[in-house]
């Protein structure tokens, strides 16, 4: 079954269809949202002073293996370049469209054409990462037994005003890391494998379908689960109206990652929930910080979808030492 909308002059074609790997048993999933709120971490974007301080050319160690550091950093000390693969080209404080939090005046835009290595453009699709500062902050990561959980609304703007580009446009992400076998470096360019801290990064992805890339009648846009045990994306909800969208994920005691979405700036809910994984097989031990991703075809010509984000927000359920501290703060 299928129904279309109009966008701005654009048709959105909507399939009706089920969530692959919504059928994964979640064990406990926790609503993104329930808890306490770490202040120190996250942001609402509200204060006029609020500024990002580039330190270009921005890092692209994931291609060449350059990070060009210093990175960049904003005034608030509470977001930072990626250095894997460096920020977006543009990061400002900005006016929010309507219909966004009440009480909201602002939110941060983000947007790119040099995805790749700066200046060079490679017609390949490339990413750029803008990170949440949280594991600093908190001078520790968030155990998983504490139930960590992120909010944040992003705004989506007419279809017509996208990248033209069929592929990923956005991701909002979680930095978790567990025990598994690595790879380390010995003398002489020998490796081995032994136990140690694996990072890894599940999230959620706008997924595009461009009818005038892909031959179809009409636009298509989705949300694009990363990931389930085998390491595969998972197709998840269509996206059926542009503005305002609630994303949230939670992670549990037993290391599994809960994802959620919804249209609207609503606080959400168990009716927004999409699936549990065990991304790559891995049962999360502790959560680092969360990021957002900006995707473009790194071509030298055409700008990424721009994307506003508010009200970014960090929770633990279950919160231990400073930060059940933090708790009895706001209590009071």
């Amino acid at each position: 079954m299928k129904w279309y909308l109009k966008f701005a002059g654009t048709t959105l074609a909507i399939m009706l269809l089920s969530v692959s790997g919504k059928d994964v048993s979640a064990q406990r999933p926790v609503v993104p949202g329930t808890g306490v709120l770490l202040t120190e971490v996250g942001d609402d974007f509200e204060d006029p002073n609020w500024d990002y301080v580039p330190r270009d050319p921005k890092s692209s160690e994931d291609i060449d293996e350059n990070q060009r550091g210093p990175t960049g950093k904003t005034t608030n000390g509470r977001w930072y370049e990626g250095v894997k693969r460096g920020h977006p080209d543009i990061v400002k404080r900005v006016p929010i469209p309507e219909g966004g939090l009440p009480g909201s005046t602002h939110g941060m835009m983000l947007r790119s054409k040099f995805t790749g290595i700066p200046g060079r453009p490679s017609n390949t699709m490339h990413q750029d990462d803008f990170v949440a500062n949280v594991q600093y902050r908190l001078k520790r990561t968030i155990d998983i037994s504490e139930v960590p959980s992120v909010v944040t609304r992003v705004f989506l703007p007419p279809v017509a005003e996208w990248e033209n580009r069929t592929g990923p446009q956005f991701g909002f992400r979680l930095a978790l890391g567990t025990t598994a076998m690595v790879e380390k470096e010995m003398i002489f360019g020998l490796k081995r494998e032994e136990m140690g801290d694996e990072i890894y990064w599940p999230g959620m992805f706008i997924e595009f379908e461009s009818k005038s890339n892909s031959k179809k009648e009409h636009d298509y846009a989705f949300w694009r689960i990363r990931s389930n045990s085998r390491g595969g994306d998972i197709r998840g909800p269509q996206v059926t109206t542009t503005g305002w969208w609630t994303l949230g994920m939670s992670v549990t005691p037993d290391g599994m990652v809960h994802y959620y979405a919804k249209p609207g700036v609503e606080d959400l809910t168990e009716d927004d929930y999409i699936t549990s994984q065990f991304p790559y097989g891995y049962r999360a031990e502790r959560f680092r910080t969360f990021f957002f991703n900006v995707c473009s075809a790194d071509d030298g010509q055409r700008w990424s979808t721009s994307y506003i984000i508010d009200d970014s927000r960090v929770y633990a359920a279950r919160p231990r030492g400073n930060l059940a501290r933090q708790r009895s703060n706001v209590q009071r």
